[in-house]
């Protein structure tokens, strides 16, 4: 099975790879991006198949406009898949997180994705497509410091549930994939939201929250370090979309595969222990305030 498929947030990482993955398989490729730099990279890396288009999930106007080239473009035959990929991570304790990058968080990583579905439905049941979400292992299990993030993965796990069962009367298969830590440049870009983040919370941030924030730190650049590749992504993605029966659920990675099992088998309070000393979280709450620079990530 190949044919038309948009892929939104398709700049970098993940979003790439399932572009360039797909372009080789024979798909042609609709690529959303935001900026013209990226477009000019990756149609560098495509075959002429490949298209990029601008799309931003958080512009309505940028969704109906890319959608009404899309169907311009494909016409009656329509889309035989949409891959929900953009996204971004909003990292910070929950109770300093600024509430206007909250509402972005689930602005782009949720309303997002169902703005760009309801837009590319029509062309999606024209050809009977898939639609495939970029979810996370997060959505499953979530850890400290990323709590915006998992809400908005865990939200994604819902609408993609429910979205399966209410598309079921025309054939349209509804997947996520569900990742572990993927080496992408969204590791740098998370680094640099947290030091923004950490330069705007109150000062109280750092005498409660210092020793922990420091021992995240340490976890994300282990995590970083084992890391899958994005192509494992994107070929979980090109099986959603062309298997006779694809999976509801594709758990990618070593590290995923282990939380899956965790949040599925392991008791809250035992599962709440075992994160916390994976993670070397503090035990015991801070008695003074940390010492200058102890508060710093990358």
């Amino acid at each position: 099975m190949t044919g038309s498929v948009v892929i939104t947030g398709a700049s970098t990482g993940i979003g790439a790879a399932c572009a360039l993955h797909l372009d080789q398989k024979g798909f042609r490729v609709f690529a959303g991006v935001r900026k013209q730099a990226d477009a000019d990279a990756l149609k560098a890396q495509g075959s002429p198949r490949l298209t990029v288009i601008s799309l931003d999930v958080a512009d309505t106007l940028s969704i109906s406009t890319a959608a009404s080239a899309v169907a311009g473009a494909v016409g009656a035959a329509g889309l035989a898949g949409l891959v929900n990929n953009a996204g971004i991570v909003v990292p910070g304790p929950i109770e300093f997180l600024p509430l206007p990058d909250l509402r972005r968080q689930l602005e782009i990583n949720v309303v997002g994705q169902v703005a760009v579905t309801q837009a590319f439905l029509p062309l999606i049941r024209a050809a009977r497509g898939r639609i495939v979400n970029m979810g996370s292992i997060a959505g499953r299990m979530a850890t400290p410091f990323t709590g915006a993030y998992a809400a908005s993965k865990f939200a994604l796990e819902a609408l993609t549930d429910a979205l399966r069962l209410e598309l079921a009367p025309w054939g349209i298969s509804v997947s996520i994939i569900e990742p572990g830590a993927v080496a992408t440049p969204i590791w740098e870009k998370s680094v640099k939201n947290a030091e923004a983040m950490l330069r705007a919370v109150p000062p109280e941030t750092f005498v409660l929250y210092a020793e922990a924030i420091e021992a995240l730190r340490k976890a994300a650049a282990h995590s970083e370090k084992n890391a899958v590749s994005p192509v494992d992504v994107a070929r979980a993605v090109e099986h959603a979309l062309t298997a006779p029966r694809p999976k509801t659920r594709y758990v990618v990675g070593r590290e995923a595969k282990i939380r899956a099992a965790m949040a599925f088998l392991v008791p809250d309070r035992v599962r709440d222990k075992l994160v916390a000393k994976a993670m070397r979280l503090p035990k015991t709450a801070p008695s003074a305030p940390p010492k200058a620079g102890e508060a710093t990530w990358g």
